[in-house]
């Protein structure tokens, strides 16, 4: 799921009532949905839902937030959320198009240019962030001075827009915060990222100074507790501070991040350095819901869902990791696939395993992942040609409702004969437990799952379908 900022395209919604006048403690938030699939968005802060917001005939919204807390509010709309910073007086608008949500979202209005730079640096983060990798192979100190010379940039164009705009102290603490949060995410991510699969000899070659900025970290800090970039940190954060304490405990010379006592070392951190409750419930919630839907073993499952279920304290989180644990108990090796109903592209009804009659491959997409879905493609396109005893399945993951999936299969010029929807999205989707995004099903020809979490871009990919297809 996308939490934070889309972007760019301009065009100005008339809003009645958003006009600017005496100082008052309110904000103002209109928009237009082009293309709508639904008619109402869902405005929430600190996932506490404020009101649900309904569209008018013209698939446009305007709405008065009273008594406002400034901060960042949330706006939800169909599968998408995005993230909008309001302080009293604001009259923010947005217009997007939901056939291509990311490529199309722009504010405008008073309030509109501190979003506009948020959105601005969320883009830019995206393209540094596929560099990473490149950047990561590097020694560490080559490494530092590349992302140093980025947090000096960035720090450097806030500089400058503080300058020219006098924005708010709340505008400048959060800016600062992404700034700083992003280049620490970078520093925590390096030696997972780096080539060399000895992590301990990675970590004992960093400079003594390479995480100093550790010290300064409040892990309970309520102000940031909400925003996405401090979030992401402190995932890395974690999975960086439990291979430390793996290593000094298991001594592996070559570091598997599906290891059972790495991921319940990493449990045991957020439980003894966490103290706000929401913070570490959703931390040990993402961890061991990452940890589940990537492991096979049933009993290493048991393990995480014991060690989970003593230190959550929220309740909906326990019920929904315990029925994923079942669900995944269900999709292992030697099961029949479960016989979910999918809808082809003329929106008629199949049940999935008539459509199984030799070795199949079962793969899944979304337009809120739009580069997986065209990779994936390609991928299978590539693999038919070599591999023409399996077929492969493909199955969009979107709110049925929309016809974005046929707009994007069409845009691209794919295939249309092996492609699906899921006709029951919410239900489907936990009885597959797809997750991640790159998750495939191998199957035989009688519907019995081969491998149930496998991921064609990985190396021994081929020799699973070779395998299935020799027996």
């Amino acid at each position: 799921m996308k939490l934070y900022f889309s972007i760019i395209c301009l065009a100005l919604v008339a809003f009645v009532g958003c006009k600017k006048t005496n100082k008052t403690n309110n904000a103002f938030l209109g928009g237009e949905i082009i293309n709508a699939t639904d008619n109402f968005i869902v405005l929430s802060m600190e996932d506490k839902v404020i009101d649900t917001i309904k569209l008018d005939k013209t698939n446009r919204f305007k709405y008065k937030v009273e008594n406002l807390t400034p901060g960042f509010y949330t706006i939800k709309y169909g599968g998408e959320m995005q993230m909008v910073l309001l302080e009293p007086n604001d009259s923010i608008m947005l217009r997007v198009n939901t056939f291509e949500f990311d490529e199309s979202l722009v504010f405008t209005g008073v309030g509109a240019k501190k979003n506009n730079y948020f959105i601005n640096e969320f883009l830019q983060n995206e393209i540094e962030d596929k560099r990473i990798f490149k950047y990561c192979q590097l020694n560490s100190k080559a490494f530092s001075h590349r992302i140093d010379s980025i947090k000096t940039y960035k720090d450097n164009k806030l500089k400058r827009f503080q300058e020219k705009y006098n924005p708010s102290d709340l505008f400048n603490k959060i800016a600062q915060a992404n700034i700083d949060y992003s280049y620490f995410s970078r520093k925590e991510v390096y030696p997972f990222i780096h080539y060399g699969k000895n992590k301990n000899d990675i970590i004992k070659s960093l400079p003594k100074d390479f995480y100093a900025y550790r010290k300064d970290i409040d892990y309970n800090n309520n102000f940031h507790k909400d925003y996405f970039i401090y979030n992401n940190f402190l995932k890395y954060n974690f999975n960086n501070l439990a291979l430390e304490r793996h290593i000094n405990h298991c001594g592996a010379k070559e570091f598997n991040r599906k290891a059972l006592c790495f991921n319940l070392d990493k449990l045991k951190l957020i439980d003894s350095i966490i103290t706000i409750p929401t913070v570490k419930n959703k931390l040990l919630y993402m961890n061991t819901f990452n940890f589940l839907n990537k492991n096979d073993n049933t009993e290493n499952n048991k393990a995480v869902l014991k060690s989970f279920l003593e230190k959550s304290t929220n309740e909906e989180n326990k019920v929904a990791i315990t029925a994923l644990v079942k669900t995944l108990d269900k999709l292992k090796t030697g099961n029949t696939f479960p016989d979910i109903t999918v809808l082809n592209v003329k929106n008629e009804e199949n049940l999935i395993n008539n459509l199984i009659n030799r070795p199949t491959a079962i793969y899944f997409w979304s337009n809120k992942f739009y580069d997986h879905f065209k990779h994936s493609h390609n991928k299978v396109k590539e693999l038919k040609d070599k591999y023409p005893e399996v077929d492969f399945i493909a199955i969009n993951i979107d709110n049925k409702a929309s016809k974005n999936w046929m707009y994007s299969l069409n845009k691209n010029s794919y295939p249309l004969e092996r492609e699906f929807q899921l006709n029951d999205v919410k239900k489907d989707k936990d009885i597959l437990a797809i997750h991640p995004m790159t998750k495939v099903f191998v199957l035989n020809k009688n519907q019995k799952i081969v491998h149930s979490n496998t991921n064609m871009f990985a190396s021994n990919f081929e020799q699973q379908l070779l395998a299935i297809v020799s027996k």
